[in-house]
């Protein structure tokens, strides 16, 4: 399930939820702590004091997300192209099984051209399943024989009873504030003659000469001002709980029927479309632009990396994504060049992952590199597991596997995001367009490796005030520096 937002440096995903402060430096996390004071990630040194005037070969970043806007004026002439297929003609030129895949493919759209929006949880859909399962009264011996779902039944109907419960008590809440929020703003451009009402020109207003409306309409604003809310936080919060309650926590949902395939088979190359965009694609273009957004062309953010094409490939709805669409999105990605597949989404129970374990073992034998975030539920992964997971269902683990926790651009305590998962065991902590010989296992060990160690920094663990180390947040007490990680890899034969 995608969360806002989340961004990877070619081949590395850090989570940036938080909007970017107006007090801290743009291009913030590829700038250098020893250099600018702030702990990016060094790319800037990276390209000014080792790369410049090197050459570069192209990598092809597959970003499985939410959609990406392929038109956007800075990510355009980023995307990848499939070379074998020819645009529009109906045909799969390239006999890989996906008709006119030229910029990637979406998983979960139809071949009419709809699109899945919304989804259920995955404990939505299994509790569905395991509900129509047992039915009403189950007998003791049918309980018996199948103890360990019978128990999952009892504790996922109570985690959604639970669920919506909230939601069902919060929305109207939401609708009360967001209602009292317009009608303040409305009566507000009304006195002040304006479209659009400034802090400035609230606070300026004179109450001495204003009537009781007006008054009331100002301290009302004020009173989110002094929240840090704005009308777009409360209509998000509004819009969340209506999602919950007619999407994500409805078994009665069915969205998958527009696409028309079967829940119980892969189905590879048989369903889905080649419109990549999606209903909703802020949260994979802000992705794939931390990735590679034009470094040269002075509009909005450098990009990590600048010889990259992204190839688009859309699972990720409003709600859980499903085993089977991450499954085949990694198989295209690894048949169809992509060296680094970079996964910012999540969920906290998985229904097919020897779906994706056969697609990860796949994509491991043709030397992509996998980067998956660790979540940002502010939750120890070693206890609550945040799936995808580079675990298998049988035992062992995926080699070339990262999982990334998130920074903040501030300094320490504060230095680890808010909201980033952690785990002592499941946190792990550019190079291959510069050096194309190295493989994947040997970036991924680059990584690691170079990583700058601050085991014993000081900062808040994700959620709360307590203080911990940064090595009782991740397996290195690390954080990714491309400086280093390129130094290390001139030195790689």
């Amino acid at each position: 399930m995608k969360k806002i937002s989340i961004t990877v440096f070619s081949l590395i995903t850090f989570y940036f939820a938080e909007a970017q402060d107006l007090k801290t430096k743009p291009n913030w996390q590829n700038l250098d702590f020893e250099k600018d004071g702030i702990r990016g990630m060094s790319v800037e040194r990276a390209y000014q004091e080792l790369l410049k005037g090197k050459t570069s070969k192209t990598v092809v970043v597959a970003v499985i997300d939410g959609g990406t806007e392929v038109a956007h004026e800075d990510l355009k002439d980023k995307i990848w192209v499939n070379p074998k297929e020819i645009a529009g003609n109906g045909k799969d030129d390239d006999k890989n099984g996906f008709i006119d895949d030229i910029n990637g493919w979406d998983f979960i759209g139809a071949k009419d051209g709809q699109d899945i929006r919304y989804e259920q949880l995955e404990m939505t859909r299994i509790f569905k399943k395991l509900k129509d399962k047992f039915g009403e009264k189950p007998s003791k011996k049918m309980i018996r024989k199948n103890k360990a779902d019978y128990e999952l039944y009892g504790k996922l109907k109570e985690e959604l009873e639970t669920k919506l419960d909230e939601a069902n008590q919060n929305l109207p809440l939401y609708k009360q504030i967001y209602a009292t929020y317009l009608e303040s703003e409305k009566i507000l451009k009304e006195y002040l003659k304006v479209e659009n009402i400034t802090k400035e020109a609230v606070t300026s207003i004179d109450e001495s000469q204003a009537d009781r409306k007006v008054r009331a309409a100002k301290r009302a604003i004020e009173r989110f001002y002094e929240m840090g809310a704005t009308g777009s936080d409360i209509k998000d919060g509004v819009d969340h709980f209506e999602e919950e309650i007619n999407y994500n926590l409805n078994t009665e949902y069915k969205p998958r029927e527009i696409i028309g395939d079967k829940a119980d088979k892969l189905q590879y190359g048989e369903y889905g479309n080649n419109e990549v965009t999606g209903p909703d694609a802020m949260h994979g273009s802000h992705v794939a632009g931390i990735v590679g957004a034009n470094r040269e062309n002075n509009k909005g953010i450098m990009g990590v990396c600048n010889d990259v094409k992204i190839m688009v490939l859309r699972v990720v709805p409003a709600g859980d994504e499903r085993d089977k669409d991450v499954a085949n999105a990694i198989r295209y990605a690894a048949d169809n060049g992509a060296e680094v597949v970079n996964m910012s989404f999540g969920k906290a129970y998985t229904a097919d992952k020897k779906w994706v374990d056969e697609a990860v073992k796949y994509a491991q034998s043709k030397g992509v590199l996998l980067i998956a975030a660790a979540g940002n539920d502010n939750a120890d992964i070693d206890v609550d597991v945040h799936f995808p997971t580079k675990k298998y269902e049988g035992g062992g683990q995926a080699e070339n596997w990262l999982t990334i926790g998130a920074l903040s651009w501030k300094n320490a305590p504060e230095s680890i995001a808010d909201f980033s998962n952690f785990g002592k065991v499941g946190v792990d902590v550019l190079l291959k367009s510069y050096f194309p010989n190295l493989t994947a296992a040997q970036i991924k060990q680059i990584i690691v490796d170079s990583a700058v160690r601050l085991p014993d920094l000081r900062v808040n663990k994700p959620g709360t005030k307590e203080i911990v180390t940064l090595k009782d947040l991740c397996s290195t007490g690390a954080v990714v520096n491309a400086y280093e990680a390129v130094k290390m890899a001139m030195q790689v034969k």
